[in-house]
């Protein structure tokens, strides 16, 4: 077999996933609720075709090759190779009317989704995520190589290598540090003003305002977009159809704005991966926990910079036409940096964000690894709230249904969300032992810091495993203390605590 041969099997399998990912884009953003029982069929149809030529007898004719003629193989149709192979091996096991079962029953789940958070009620979601989650568990044995327990086989698929002893360490680590910070806030901190927060921002005032910094951050609107949805999501058709999401709140700007830069984190990483690797599984993030750090990047490293919102601040105050007028830049950027405890994730401050993601990470862990049950998931979850940060949700919307996560099928995401912030924080780290990050982001051009973070990460796409890529940018594996470090450095200076 001729690599180009191959390479244009891999393509035809991508051009399906493209597909399946444009009418998952329709699904979250504008299809009628009444549809999902047809889009879940045609979404399961379209999957179990990609997945049948994933492990069909092209690819097996391929893999078996190549086994032995690897140098045959260009770089690119190595890397590609070797990723192909890891799937196949994963997969292969699996029968096809399994595999396109489950897809069916996501789509299914994603609408229960939407049913519980209007009643806030997870009975309206349980009997769907009780599916996914045996799917999930039928699926295991097939997927277990070397992993100690069944947990550490999902957490593979988002973060190669990881495990719960490592994250149990580091999150141990990570917990300490953070409620070091929070208990000298309480103790010895001045709250900052919030109150005009909630003032009214229109939709338009915040898309005009977050679009722009979208834009400067590097985010390509010509290769993008930006859409509503209930839960904010960036997905990437290809480096040139990186789309964005958001959900808007007249009276919490905040929201939106972080949101976006968020997601913007995200479609840049997309927009800017080497396109030797298109139609490639490569032509994707290295790893979620990556990913996120991009995102992360953006969200809370940049959107933490005191020289970045100065030199944004009148731009917010001409996009928000006299609404802030009376209050001054100090004030404004302390306010955003407020830190309490909240009980929903994607409006958390990035102090008490972490803490939100250790809760979903250990009841992920009893789900596979306890084997509890999911009628006892409501009242674990609100217990760990009350325990972790002192406050109850008194509805399952302020609690167990607020991520769409799990009726996506994606447990063992959420630790991705620490790891992109603990890698966010270190990568910001090493880069500034090259750049003024400050003297950057209080001048015209951000161009710099997006620059350094393609060169180091977004290039690269998923050729490289995530511990290889951070280890090459910052020159040392995974280090949670850059993050406590870098949110005490944010927090005293904003509560103004002396050390």
């Amino acid at each position: 077999m001729k690599e180009q041969e191959f390479l244009q099997e891999v393509k035809e399998i991508q051009l399906l996933q493209q597909a399946l990912g444009l009418l998952e884009w329709d699904s979250q953003t504008g299809m009628p609720e009444a549809s999902s029982e047809f889009r879940g069929e045609a979404a399961g149809y379209l999957y179990g075709m990609a997945f049948e030529r994933s492990v069909g007898p092209k690819i097996q004719e391929a893999l078996a090759y190549f086994d032995t003629h690897s140098s045959e193989l260009s770089e690119v149709g190595l890397s590609v190779y070797k990723e192909v192979k890891k799937e196949y091996e994963l997969n292969h096991s699996i029968p096809a009317e399994r595999m396109q079962a489950y897809n069916t029953a996501l789509t299914n789940a994603h609408t229960a989704w939407l049913q519980a958070r209007k009643s806030k009620d997870f009975t309206e979601m349980k009997q769907e995520i009780q599916t996914i989650i045996d799917f999930l568990k039928e699926f295991i044995p097939y997927w277990k190589k070397d992993e100690t327990t069944n947990y550490d086989v999902l957490l593979n698929q988002y973060e190669p290598g990881l495990t719960v002893e490592k994250l149990d360490q580091i999150f141990d680590q990570l917990k300490t540090g953070i409620m070091s910070i929070r208990d000298a806030v309480v103790k010895e901190g001045t709250v900052p003003r919030t109150d005009f927060l909630s003032r009214r921002v229109t939709k338009e005032q915040q898309r005009t305002f977050v679009m722009g910094i979208a834009e400067q951050l590097g985010y390509d609107f010509s290769r993008g977009r930006l859409d509503d949805t209930v839960h904010p999501f960036m997905l990437a058709l290809n480096r040139n159809d990186a789309r964005i999401t958001t959900r808007w709140d007249e009276t919490n700007f905040s929201m939106a704005t972080f949101g976006v830069i968020h997601e913007a984190g995200h479609g840049i990483y997309e927009q800017s991966i080497d396109p030797k690797y298109d139609y490639t599984p490569l032509a994707t993030g290295a790893s979620m926990g990556i990913h996120e750090s991009q995102s992360l990047f953006n969200e809370i490293i940049i959107g933490s910079n005191k020289q970045f919102w100065k030199k944004q601040f009148p731009f917010f105050k001409e996009c928000t036409e006299g609404t802030f007028d009376d209050i001054d830049f100090d004030t404004f950027y302390d306010s955003l940096k407020e830190t309490k405890a909240s009980l929903v994730r994607i409006e958390a401050d990035s102090l008490t964000y972490p803490l939100h993601i250790i809760i979903r990470y250990e009841i992920e862990k009893m789900i596979f690894n306890e084997e509890v049950s999911i009628d006892d998931l409501p009242q674990i979850w609100n217990d760990k709230y009350e325990e972790y940060l002192g406050i109850r949700p008194e509805n399952d919307l302020e609690g167990i249904v607020q991520d769409v996560h799990w009726s996506g099928g994606s447990f063992g995401y959420f630790p991705s969300y620490a790891l992109g912030y603990m890698y966010a924080a270190q990568l910001r780290h090493a880069m500034g032992k090259e750049i003024d990050v400050d003297a950057v982001l209080a001048s015209d051009d951000y161009s710099i810091i997006k620059n350094w973070l393609t060169e180091h990460i977004h290039q690269y796409g998923a050729s490289r495993k995530p511990n290889q890529l951070i280890l090459d940018a910052t020159g040392e594996s995974l280090n949670p203390q850059y993050l406590i470090d870098y949110m005490k450095s944010i927090y005293y200076d904003v509560y103004k605590i002396k050390e």
